[in-house]
């Protein structure tokens, strides 16, 4: 199995149904799921300086770290995600 970050976009004030969508997600993807987290708060640094980043329709919110064969099942995870605006999904590579 391969190693596949999965990166939410966009924030919304959460309500009991979002975070009820939330935890079904986690639970139909828990033999799958090895690391999971929010980001509350972010800066980004760039040779213009640093600048605190809002929470919004455009922030990268969260991710999951999910085992899966290959991108397309990956993928397949992914689609089931209650994201906000879109989830991106990359491979992870080991040294």
């Amino acid at each position: 199995m391969k190693k596949f970050m999965l990166l939410t976009y966009g924030f919304e004030t959460p309500t009991p149904e979002i975070m009820g969508a939330w935890g079904k997600w986690f639970e139909s993807i828990a033999d799958r799921m090895t690391d999971s987290g929010h980001f509350p708060t972010g800066r980004e640094v760039s040779d213009d300086g640093t600048r605190d980043l809002p929470m919004s329709r455009e922030s990268i919110t969260g991710y999951v770290v999910v085992n899966a064969e290959n991108l397309d099942e990956a993928e397949t995870i992914a689609q089931g995600c209650p994201h906000i605006l879109s989830t991106r999904v990359y491979e992870i590579m080991s040294k």
